[in-house]
Parts: structure tokens; sequence; C-alpha cells
């Protein structure tokens, strides 16, 4: 990608959030809607709806009150990454990721685990990009150690992992090097999905990237393809792709037929392999868009249905998972920002935690669902 990376944007958004005025829960909010909760229209088709929630979001009486209401499923948002939980080699920070464990079990929300490893030296701690092993096995005890650790904390509750997370480089379609892959060989993928069956046997195991239907991801969708590929025929365990479902350069009314068949084939190849498939990060970006709030929400309302219809007319695709549910604690925010510096109207509730057309849109395209065999 050009420019500012979306994750570059969502780490400095995330490091701030606690003192981010914006992000703090506001007066003003209005009770939230009657209408039925998602997670039950999504469980009806057997399907799993929810969100990633972030730790300081706990503070916010009107997030968990949305969290409550709609979602039977979250992710955190940020918690469970590496650079969080071992950001020096003597510290472990285990309490971020460990509330919003206890939130989700408080709550009898189930609870997804993200990531294990971001296979990307930029969001690794600079002491991992730092050494040099001098033998593989060392890479092997410090990788193995660390992911042992993570996903065998909450292996209980956790009931599925993205056990690697970006290591397909989105202009070459290549795997991205790191300080392990340089010690152990581009084989550490298998690796890190062996440790993580091993210390989460029940857990659901999934490769998790953002190649998306849009323009310029030909390569990005090709290299994924050939590491699923790779790892299905070398034996890793894996049970599944998480599509992140982001659409940040091409804007909603630019999901044209074409670009649907294309994602089509792709998808086809995905589900070909026996794997499932979970939306994992979903929201939409209008940076382009006509500032006129009426207008970006019908768009963005008509591009959910038309791009939630399609994906779940597959019968793998049995989780659906918001990256947020209110705007002005999107991480949308700060990326691509917009020319003329209106909000962006990205999720599912507006900044005073009212419903939208987008949520109309998840609820009819949950509705019309094909039922999910058990």
């Amino acid at each position: 990608m050009n420019g500012l990376s979306r994750r570059t944007a969502l780490a400095m958004l995330s490091a701030s959030a606690l003192a981010a005025c914006s992000h703090r829960p506001q007066d003003t909010a209005q009770p939230v809607t009657e209408e039925a909760a998602l997670k039950d229209i999504a469980a009806a088709k057997g399907i799993r709806f929810g969100s990633a929630m972030s730790a300081w979001q706990l503070k916010d009486p009107h997030y968990v009150a949305l969290m409550q209401r709609d979602c039977a499923t979250m992710v955190a948002e940020n918690e469970h990454k590496f650079y969080a939980i071992h950001p020096q080699p003597d510290e472990w920070n285990w309490a971020p990721g460990d509330a919003l464990v206890a939130f989700a079990q408080a709550n009898a929300i189930a609870m997804r685990g993200h990531t294990l490893v971001w296979h990307h030296p930029r969001w690794l701690p600079d002491w991992v990009n730092n050494t040099v092993f001098v033998r593989a096995t060392e890479a092997e005890v410090l990788l193995g150690d660390y992911v042992t650790r993570v996903a065998s904390r909450h292996a209980d509750v956790i009931y599925a992992w993205d056990v690697i997370n970006e290591t397909i480089d989105d202009q070459t379609g290549e795997q991205r090097e790191t300080s392990f892959s340089r010690a152990m060989g581009p084989e550490v993928i298998e690796f890190c999905f062996h440790t993580a069956r091993a210390a989460a046997p029940k857990a659901k195991l999934a490769y998790n990237d953002y190649m998306s239907w849009e323009r310029g991801n030909e390569k990005h969708r090709a290299g994924v393809l050939r590491l699923l590929e790779r790892l299905r025929k070398n034996g890793a365990p894996i049970d599944a792709l998480g599509i992140q479902s982001h659409s940040n350069y091409d804007m909603p009314d630019e999901f044209t037929a074409e670009k649907q068949k294309s994602w089509r084939a792709f998808l086809d190849e995905v589900t070909g392999m026996g794997l499932d498939v979970y939306i994992t990060e979903f929201d939409v970006n209008d940076t382009r868009l006509a500032p006129d709030i009426a207008s970006r929400d019908a768009k963005v309302a008509t591009y959910t249905r038309d791009y939630l219809d399609l994906m779940l007319s597959y019968p793998q695709v049995k989780d659906v998972l918001m990256w947020g549910l209110v705007d002005s604690q999107s991480w949308l925010q700060g990326f691509l920002p917009r020319t003329d510096g209106v909000e962006k109207r990205p999720t599912l509730y507006d900044s005073s935690y009212q419903p939208k057309l987008m949520r109309d849109a998840v609820a009819a395209a949950l509705r019309a669902a094909p039922v999910r065999q058990a």
C-alpha cells in the first residue's frame, strides 16, 4: 500500500485511545434501539455475530450496553497482540486481555483470539526484531514459549485464534520476513499452527489477512491462496481463513459486478480447500463519499447489504465481527482522513450510540442468510 498503512493508523489510535477525548463516553448518548438484537437474528441462522472491543471501552457504559445487546462473540482489538502482551524480554502484560476475557465470560459472550503472531516486523516488538538467532532452535524456543503461553492462557474460553496475521505482502504476494523466519525459514508459519494446536486443542485455528475485492489486491489474494495451499499440503492444522473485510481504498459504490465476480472466484478457491471463513474486522470507509449524512449512510448501507449477502451465501461463513460499533471510536477516523474534516460514519452506531441504516442492512443480510448446519 502507498502512504500510511491501515495498521499504522490502527496502532497509533489504539495507543492514544485512553487519552482521546473523542473516545470517551458521551453524556448525550440515547437509549439503545428496541429492535431485535443482531446476535439473535444471526443465531437463528447458525451464525455468531459480534465486534472488536478494547479494554478501555469497558469503562464506557454505552459501548458496554451495545456489546451486551448485539454481540454473541467478541475479539480484543489490540490486547492479545505480541507487542501488547510481551513488549520487553522481561515484561508480560496480561491484565488488559484478561479484563476483556472476564467481561466476555461475565456476559456469556464467546471470544475469538487475535492474534498469536502478527508476522510483520512493523508489529513485532523491537527487541524481537533486533534479536539475531544463531540457530533455528533458539527462535523455536522463544516463539514456541510465547505462542504456548498465550494460546493456553484461556484455552477453555477462546474458541478460535488468528494464529498468524498479515504475513503476505500486499504488493508482492510473498511471505514477509521477520527475525523468526530468517532463523526458521518460511515454515515458521506451520510451526506456529502446530504449537497453537498443542496449546489450545479445542480452538479453531485461522490465518487472518486484509486481502479484499478492491482494485490492486490481485497479488495479495494470489499470495494468500498460495500460503493456504502450502499449509494444507504440509499438514498444518488450519481450520479457517479470517477475512478482515475492511473496505478502505475503493468506495462503497465501487463494489461492481466485475469485482464481485473476482471476489467470488477467490472465495471459491478458499472454501474449495475445505476451510471455514470468518468475517473478522468489518467496517466501511467513506473518505471520498459526499459529505451529507443521508447520502453517505445510504451508500454504506447498500454496500453492507451487498457484501454480506455475497459472503453469507457461503455456508462456510459462520462468524461476522465488526471492527468496532461506534463511529467516534473507530480507527478509521484517523486513517485516510476526509479532506472536508467531517466525521466518518463507518460503523453500525453513530457517535451518540444511535443505530444507523448500516445496522438495518446487517440485520437484513443476516435474516436473508441460509441456515448453517450445526
